[in-house]
């Protein structure tokens, strides 16, 4: 059994008050009741040196673990029974990791209170679900309305080789020498890389005020613990939200090597940017690695070419093995967004005219129904096959990782997907491209695909 810590402690900063009724909340253990949500998420935080993708394995190994929010005079505390004993040092929780716990405990109480449910906010509309990524993104204070664009999403794989983390350290350094700042998706691998690379960069540009923004998602930060240069973390409701306020904050995306997660992320910007409201509002994009990842774009960039026509590749740069030239590109890139954005009188810190399809902002539930009944055809605008694509794509990481997906396949074996017999052959390739170069694998097992093609 892992070694275990119980003690109670007091929110970092973020959230220090609550009302009963919101403390009731986090306490139910019903369907309904936020408690089974907290304790997921908490644990995910508290297993900070054992960062995994596999949430139902963490669940098991920490089955007696549990938080309780204690309502005080002095404001509230967290009680907490065997938790992870990596995330204290002589009995202290580490500062970090009870700035992300809290941050996580704000999150949820923010977004059961103030959007779900919450007649200001109609989810079923486009300007509905944007306001409410701009609304948890406000009250999360990572909206800086002084400051000049210069904040770089990076994407990638959480399961990479040592070369290509190695590279993704290399491509922040670079970036964060050129006062660049750091956005992911918090996990290990390509997302914790960018990072450790941009904090030893503005530490040698003697550079304090640096960002490292990770942007997550409950079942996502259920099975990736964050990692710990993470200075800033915004828990949204959905994958959909969550992809919506990368694009929205970020002012460029870099995108590493990576797998299944990776190509649905790339399927979602490109079918956003290729949208023709949107053919004039600039937003670099490179993807990247070392020589060893030339096989992985090239594979992503036929795929990408077949069903969304040869013309998508005006919104990507591809640059191998050369971090450098990545940084400066992306400099100079990020200066001609800062520009358009002065001329149309936009904001720096949250990107409004971007126009998002629906299909884009509709949460997706990956059941086996819903995976099988996927529109997978070229017959159709491209933004929308894009959009089924992804959905595809968000069904398998399901599959893979979160407990849900892994509980369902478990439950009724893998998810059936149908689409017209050319890109079906085109599907299978990139999949088993990916399954060949290891970027399938799952910590501890082999990986069994958690989906059928017919």
């Amino acid at each position: 059994m892992p070694e275990t810590l119980s003690t109670i402690v007091s929110p970092e900063g973020s959230l220090e008050i609550l009302s009963q009724s919101e403390v009731n909340r986090l306490r139910d253990t019903s369907g309904s009741g936020l408690h089974d949500l907290l304790r997921r998420c908490a644990l995910a935080i508290l297993n900070c040196d054992t960062p995994t993708d596999d949430g139902l394995a963490v669940m098991e190994a920490y089955r007696d673990f549990d938080i309780e929010v204690l309502q005080q005079d002095r404001g509230i505390r967290l009680k907490l029974t065997n938790a992870p004993a990596c995330a204290f040092v002589d009995g202290r929780m580490i500062r970090g990791i009870r700035e992300q716990l809290s941050a996580v405990l704000r999150d949820i109480v923010y977004v059961y209170n103030e959007i779900q449910n919450n007649p200001r906010f109609d989810l079923d509309t486009n300007e509905g679900s944007t306001n409410a990524v701009f609304h948890i993104l406000r009250n999360a204070g990572t909206l800086r309305t002084a400051q000049e664009p210069n904040l770089v999403v990076c994407w990638g794989g959480h399961s990479i080789t040592r070369e290509e983390y190695d590279y993704t350290k290399s491509v922040g350094y670079h970036m964060g020498l050129r006062g660049m700042d750091i956005c992911t998706g918090c996990g290990p691998g390509a997302m914790k890389g960018p990072m450790k690379g941009a904090n030893l960069a503005h530490a040698k540009q003697r550079r304090y005020e640096s960002r490292y923004l990770g942007i997550s998602e409950p079942g996502i930060i259920a099975a990736e613990s964050p990692n710990p240069i993470v200075n800033e973390l915004v828990i949204m409701p959905d994958i959909e939200k969550r992809l919506e306020a990368f694009v929205r904050i970020g002012h460029g995306i870099v995108v590493f090597p990576g797998g299944v997660g990776t190509a649905e992320e790339i399927l979602y910007l490109l079918g956003i940017l290729t949208h023709p409201d949107n053919r004039d509002v600039p937003f670099p994009v490179i993807f990247t690695g070392p020589e060893s990842a030339r096989d992985y774009f090239l594979r992503i960039d036929e795929f990408l070419r077949y069903t969304l026509g040869d013309e998508v590749a005006q919104y990507y740069r591809i640059v191998i093995a050369d971090p450098i030239s990545v940084a400066q590109q992306m400099r100079d890139t990020i200066a001609e967004v800062a520009r358009f954005r002065r001329e149309q009188n936009d904001a720096f810190y949250f990107n409004w005219r971007l126009t998002i399809e629906r299909g884009f902002q509709q949460p997706f539930e990956p059941t086996h129904e819903a995976m099988a009944s996927l529109a997978l055809h070229r017959e159709q605008p491209r933004h929308e096959l894009a959009a089924n694509l992804r959905r595809a794509f968000s069904g398998i990481v399901a599959g893979n990782v979160k407990e849900s997906g892994v509980r369902a396949i478990a439950a009724r074996g893998p998810f059936q997907l149908r689409a017209e017999p050319e890109l079906m052959k085109r599907l299978d390739a990139l999949l088993t491209s990916f399954v060949a170069q290891g970027r399938m694998k799952l910590p501890g097992r082999e990986y069994v695909p958690c989906y059928t093609l017919g």
